[in-house]
């Protein structure tokens, strides 16, 4: 990136608050189902319909505000957003405006330590989803689906205070995991549920003045986030630099073509002729209100991490690993050592078989490994191996058949046999047995190489089904060789 110019950028982040109905009807916001069956008079803006709050919508937007140290309105308005879009039915959006539910709050950046303003947060129902593929006359038409209009949202939006795509990628990133720990939003970038936007600027570096910017729209991903964000910034500077003007627009980035593409003249709020929304009334919250949902947050994932690190003897690595991407991934490992597992042991579980299970699975949700080998569960499993009932290869296979039929670790080691075994008697045969056919490896290890023992402890592990006492294995066979 030349250094000659400087690079400005916020983010505009739409996130679907987690309500089981929309934010001004009964309609159900399950997502997947099939078109337009989660449809009303009221969603759907036919005439005399008149809105309703959920209040559970205003109360997980308070708790996104109170994390995200913002200060929080105790009256705000919604007013109509006006525009014309197939996937809009009312031609109108209520959202927020002039006094939206909170503002002025900060969120510190934990790379690069800069503190990111928080503009406003403010409440607003989702629009429905246009379709331009996937049916035989695409060519000739876009169907609508109107499901995901009025789902309830929050838009977070941020001061232009990132200079770098890593700083917008480490903000989006450090939100999400907030959101999803405080149960406001499940994080699910590829269904929609989490969507951001950036605007992106660039100047001569001293100069105070902000350049014209332009909006990328519809960032679900970390990576394009980062990538469209570099790229629009190399491109507005060579506009720059080749004596052009950045025309104020709204583009989107194309994945495939690494680049991003003009989709309109970016609007001002005027065009959208923003007024009261008349059917619903002031929004007031107490203060009451705002102490009792503080006292219910649960703790935020920054602080989770300074406890872990505290609690457990975790390395800031194994921390990160934890709860970065699945957050309540740290939840299930605290219990597992409650129950009874060393932290170690559980930490080397949860972030190898259980993050192994969770992306052969394709997901991020915890509950899915919960729901068929509780923590409890596994810390029986995990405290076998420390009594040397079973061996840690062992331990894999037992918990995979936990994991598929429900049943306890005990109950499985006892059914197929898998006990580990710690007769002399019983290994010394199998050891002798791979000493005859590996004589090279012997060899070996007689002449000075010591990692040749590590070879011929495989291979009776190999032929005992990985039952064996490793580490009587080693013994047997360093006094078998005489070395």
């Amino acid at each position: 990136m030349p250094t000659e110019f400087e690079p400005i950028i916020g983010l505009e982040i739409h996130a679907q608050l987690l309500t089981r109905t929309k934010i001004f009807c009964g309609c159900s916001t399950k997502f997947g189902t099939p078109p337009n069956t989660h449809g009303c008079p009221v969603c759907l803006g036919l005439p005399g319909a008149l809105p309703v709050l959920n209040r559970g919508a205003v109360e997980l937007g308070i708790r996104a505000a109170i994390a995200l140290d913002c200060h929080i309105e105790l009256e705000s308005v919604f007013a109509r957003k006006n525009y014309f879009y197939p996937d809009l039915p009312k031609g109108y959006q209520i959202s927020q405006y002039e006094l939206p539910l909170a503002t002025g709050g900060r969120l510190s950046l934990p790379e690069s330590g800069t503190d990111v303003g928080i503009t406003r947060i403010h409440l607003e129902e989702d629009a429905g989803k246009s379709l331009h593929e996937g049916f035989p006359d695409s060519d000739l038409k876009s169907y609508v689906d109107f499901n995901r209009s009025g789902v309830p949202l929050i838009e977070v939006v941020t001061e232009p205070d990132m200079r770098s795509p890593t700083d917008a990628r480490v903000f989006f990133t450090t939100l999400r995991e907030i959101l999803v720990s405080l149960i406001v939003n499940d994080g699910n970038m590829e269904e929609g549920s989490l969507r951001c936007d950036a605007n992106v600027s660039v100047r001569p570096v001293g100069q105070s003045a902000l350049g014209v910017k332009t909006e990328v729209k519809n960032l679900n991903s970390f990576r394009f986030l980062e990538r469209a964000i570099e790229y629009e910034i190399n491109r507005q500077i060579d506009v720059l630099k080749n004596g052009g003007q950045i025309i104020q627009e709204t583009r989107l980035w194309d994945a495939s073509a690494n680049r991003t593409s003009v989709m309109r003249s970016k609007e001002e709020a005027h065009d959208y002729r923003y007024f009261p929304e008349p059917d619903l009334p002031l929004l007031r919250i107490t203060e009451d209100w705002v102490d009792e949902v503080r006292r219910s947050l649960p703790e935020l994932p920054s602080a989770t991490r300074v406890r872990l690190i505290a609690n457990y003897g975790l390395t800031t690595e194994q921390v990160e690993q934890l709860t970065r991407v699945r957050p309540s991934l740290a939840t299930y490992f605290e219990e597992v050592v409650e129950a009874g597992a060393p932290p170690k042991a559980a930490i080397n579980w949860s972030l190898g078989e259980l993050t192994r299970k969770l992306n052969e699975e394709q997901t991020d949700q915890v509950k899915v490994i919960r729901q068929r080998v509780s923590p409890i569960a596994l810390a029986k499993l995990i405290r076998l191996v420390d009594r040397g009932t079973i061996s840690g290869t062992i331990a894999k296979e037992v918990f995979e058949k936990m994991y598929i039929t429900g049943e306890s670790a005990e109950a499985i080691v006892e059914q197929d046999g898998l006990a580990q075994i710690d007769s002399v008697e019983m290994l010394a045969e199998t050891v002798n047995e791979v000493l005859k056919q590996h004589h090279d490896a012997v060899a070996q290890y007689r002449s000075g190489k010591s990692g040749a023992i590590g070879f011929l402890v495989g291979q009776v592990m190999k032929a005992t089904r990985g039952k064996a006492n490793p580490k009587l294995v080693n013994e047997l066979l360093r006094k078998a060789i005489g070395r």
